[in-house]
């Protein structure tokens, strides 16, 4: 069933995510680099990654559903902020499942290349496993450098999200 990414197993959401690409209107998925992304902040990236994205669309959308509560606007299309979107409006929890889904897919190639860090695991999530091998090992090149990356800072404080 479509719904949040989060609330959504990662066998399903594969399963979802090849029914989407196949069924939508249009689709497309964009990303920031971790380097842009401590240049301009995790919230711009985002913003600018999502617009990517709109560039890459076959059909021009007339209203712009966002997820969340805000946006910097888009060329001259209308949007709609709502905060947990994916809960209540398809085409939103499409959108998640497709960003989940692709960023997934991106962390298991960098967990190949640093098997290390456990991306295969965490997703590039803060977690104890992820901020004990930062330790040990320091950053790495996908690492973004703009967060606190202390092993005794709460996972609340910081973010070790690699970003694609």
């Amino acid at each position: 069933m479509l719904n949040d990414s989060k609330q959504v197993t990662p066998e399903d959401r594969n399963e979802l995510r090849g029914y989407i690409e196949a069924n939508a209107l249009a689709w497309a998925v964009a990303k920031v680099d971790h380097d842009e992304v401590d240049r301009i902040n995790i919230l711009k990236a985002s913003f600018k990654a999502m617009h990517l994205a709109l560039d890459e669309l076959k059909i021009r959308p007339r209203l712009l559903l966002i997820d969340g509560n805000r946006f910097t606007k888009y060329k001259r299309i209308p949007h709609r902020c709502i905060v947990k979107g994916d809960s209540i409006f398809a085409s939103i929890a499409a959108a998640s499942i497709l960003a989940k889904t692709w960023r997934d897919e991106y962390m298991q190639l960098l967990h190949t290349e640093f098997p290390h860090y456990r991306w295969d695991s965490n997703k590039g999530y803060g977690t104890k496993e992820h901020r004990d091998a930062i330790e040990k090992f320091g950053l790495c090149k996908y690492h973004r450098k703009s967060f606190n990356i202390s092993p005794e800072s709460s996972q609340e404080e910081i973010d070790f999200e690699v970003n694609q």
